[in-house]
C-alpha cells in the first residue's frame, strides 16, 4: 500500500500555495528531556495549517467540468480554511458548510479568502448533511477532509519534506491524528523509503479512534469523543487512511487534556507561537514516550500540525498547564477550624509553594480547604507531598485527576449549603453560540428549583455548565426524560467527590 502512495506524494500540487515548512530543533525541549527534538513547523502554512496541501491537491486533479460547478466542504476548523485558499488560487467558486457554534474568527477567516460559507446546525454532521443537500441542488464537488488518497497524497507531502530536511537518523517521528490523513500520508512516505523510522501517531484520550481500530483490528466508531482538541475530534478513522495506517503505523499514543496543555506551553517557550490543542499534540506524545522508554540521545521529530487557536481558550489553557507538566497537586485537605491552624497547615508543607487557596467557613469544628502545591517536574514528590500530610494528621484528598475539580470546582469554593435538600448535580455540554445559555436556560422549565449553577466561556465551540437542582428521589427518572428533551450531553456528577467535599448540600463531607 506505501508504494502506491509514492508517486502520487511525489507528483502532488500542493507548491502553488503551500510553502516548505522548516524542519527547527526544540532546544528547551531538547535540553530538558535529553534527546534531540525537531519541530515541523506546519502552524507557519498560509492558513496555519499542514490542510492547505491535501485541499490544494485534491482540488487541482478536478476535471474542468468539475472546476466549472464548484467545490464544497463541510468543515469548522482548518480544512475550510485550506479550501477556501485553494480554490481563490485556481479560481473555483468555494462553499464552505459551517456549524452555527463555528468562532467568529474562523468563519471570517473563511470569508476573507473569497469562500461563501453557509452556517448550518450545531455539529458537523447537520453541517455535512447540508453539505450534501447543496451538492445534489448545485453539482458541486465535495473536498473531503481526510478519507481521499488525493487529500493523503497532499499531506504525505511533509514527510517527503521531513526526509530530505533532517539527513541524521531518526528514531520516531510523532504525528497528530483525527480522519488519519496526515498520519496516513507521512507513514506511507516514511515507511517506503526508511522502514526503520518508528511511525507513532498520537491522540487526545478521548478521541482515541484510530487506536481503538488498531486495538480492534477494523475501523470502529467511537460512541462520543472530547471537544478540546477539536481539529481532531473525530469519531471513526477515513477507510482510506486505515488501508495504509493499520500496516505501517508503529503505535499510537494517547496524552490527556492536561498534557496537551502543557505541550502547548512547551511550543511558546522554543517558537514563541501559540500551538492549538491539535497542533500540539506531536510534542505532547514525544514527551509521553520519552518518559515511558527512558530515552537518552535520540533523534525524534513531530509535526507542529496547526495554530489556529482562539485567544479566549488561553486562560483556560494556562490553568491547566502546570498540573499538565505535573509540577502542581490538587488537593482537599481537612484542618481543624480554630485559630493558627492556616499557619500549622503551610508549615507542615515544609516550605513547598502554595498555587492556590481556597477556603470558606462552613463548620465550627473543621474546615476543607482546597490548595494547589507546587511539586517536583515530572509528578515527584506527589505522594510524597499527601503522605506528609496525612502523617501530620490531615485529612487528604488527591483532586489532581479530577477534572470537574479543574472545570468548576476551583472557581466555586465558597461553602456547603445546609438549606438545600435533594440536590442532584450534572454537567452539561452545549454549543457555544449566542443565545444558547439562554436556550438552555428556558428549557430546562419551572418544576425543580436551580440550587446552584457554573459557567464559562473558554472561547471554544462548546461550553460546559455545572448545574445543582433539587430533585427528590422519586422524581429523577421523570428530571432525567426533562434532559433527555434538552438535547444537550450530559453526566450525573452527584457522588463526585469533589462536589461533595466543598459544595454538596447540607452535612456531605
Amino acid at each position: 500500500m506505501p508504494q502506491h502512495y509514492i508517486k502520487k506524494i511525489l507528483d502532488a500540487r500542493v507548491y502553488d500555495v503551500a510553502v516548505e515548512t522548516p524542519l527547527t530543533e526544540a532546544r528547551s525541549l531538547s535540553k530538558r528531556f535529553a534527546n534531540n527534538i525537531m519541530l515541523k513547523r506546519e502552524d507557519l502554512q498560509p492558513v496555519f495549517s499542514f490542510k492547505i496541501r491535501g485541499a490544494y491537491n485534491r482540488i487541482a486533479q478536478l476535471s474542468e467540468e468539475q472546476k466549472s460547478k464548484g467545490v464544497i466542504c463541510a468543515s469548522a476548523g482548518n480544512h475550510a480554511q485550506g479550501v477556501a485558499l485553494a480554490s481563490k488560487k485556481l479560481g473555483i467558486k468555494a462553499v464552505i458548510v459551517m456549524p452555527q457554534t463555528t468562532p467568529d474568527i474562523k468563519v471570517k477567516s473563511v470569508r476573507d479568502r473569497g469562500a461563501k460559507v453557509v452556517l448550518k446546525g450545531d455539529a458537523f454532521d447537520e453541517a455535512a448533511a447540508h453539505a450534501q443537500e447543496l451538492i445534489k441542488k448545485h453539482g458541486y464537488t465535495y473536498i473531503p477532509p481526510f478519507d481521499d488518497p488525493d487529500v493523503i497524497a497532499g499531506q504525505g507531502t511533509v514527510a517527503m519534506e521531513m526526509m530530505w530536511q533532517y539527513s541524521q537518523p531518526l528514531h520516531a517521528v510523532f504525528i497528530p491524528v483525527g480522519g488519519g490523513g496526515l498520519v496516513a500520508g507521512m507513514a506511507a512516505y516514511i515507511k517506503y523509503l526508511r522502514p526503520e523510522i518508528k511511525v507513532i501517531g498520537v491522540e487526545p484520550e478521548d478521541s482515541n479512534c484510530l487506536q481503538a481500530a488498531m486495538k480492534a483490528g477494523k475501523r470502529v466508531v467511537l460512541d462520543e469523543v472530547g471537544i478540546f482538541a477539536d481539529g481532531v475530534a473525530v469519531k471513526q478513522i477515513g477507510e482510506a487512511p486505515w488501508e495504509v495506517c493499520k500496516d505501517n503505523v508503529d503505535e499510537v499514543i494517547t496524552v490527556s487534556t492536561d498534557e496537551i496543555c502543557a505541550a502547548i506551553k512547551d511550543v511558546f517557550e522554543d517558537t514563541r507561537s501559540i500551538a492549538e490543542p491539535a497542533g500540539a499534540l506531536s510534542v505532547a506524545g514525544i514527551k509521553k514516550y520519552i518518559e515511558r522508554e527512558q530515552i537518552e540521545g535520540e533523534n525524534l521529530a513531530g509535526v507542529l500540525s496547526g495554530a489556529n487557536m482562539n485567544f479566549d481558550r488561553l486562560r483556560y489553557i494556562s490553568e491547566r498547564t502546570e498540573i499538565g507538566e505535573k509540577r502542581e497537586a490538587i488537593l482537599a485537605v481537612t484542618i481543624p477550624e480554630k485559630p493558627g491552624a492556616f499557619k500549622t497547615f503551610i508549615n507542615a508543607l515544609h516550605k513547598r509553594s502554595i498555587t492556590e487557596f481556597n477556603y470558606r467557613y462552613a463548620d465550627s469544628a473543621e474546615a476543607t480547604i482546597f490548595v494547589g502545591i507546587q511539586i517536583q517536574a515530572g509528578g515527584h514528590g506527589r505522594d510524597e507531598l499527601v503522605q506528609d500530610l496525612r502523617e501530620n494528621g490531615y485529612s487528604v484528598v488527591d483532586l489532581t485527576d479530577s477534572d470537574l475539580a479543574k472545570q468548576h470546582i476551583r472557581h466555586m469554593v465558597g461553602g456547603h449549603a445546609p438549606a438545600i435538600t435533594n440536590e442532584k448535580v450534572f454537567q452539561f455540554e452545549f454549543p457555544e453560540r449566542p443565545g444558547a445559555l439562554l436556550k438552555f436556560l428556558m428549557s430546562l422549565g419551572t418544576r425543580w428549583n436551580i440550587s446552584m449553577f457554573h459557567y464559562r466561556n473558554h472561547g471554544a465551540a462548546y461550553s460546559r455548565v455545572l448545574l445543582g437542582a433539587q430533585v427528590e428521589h422519586d422524581e429523577v427518572a421523570d428530571f432525567e426524560k426533562m434532559l433527555d428533551k434538552v438535547g444537550f450531553r450530559y453526566e450525573n456528577m452527584t457522588d463526585n467527590e469533589a462536589y461533595r467535599l466543598f459544595l454538596g448540600a447540607g452535612n456531605q463531607k
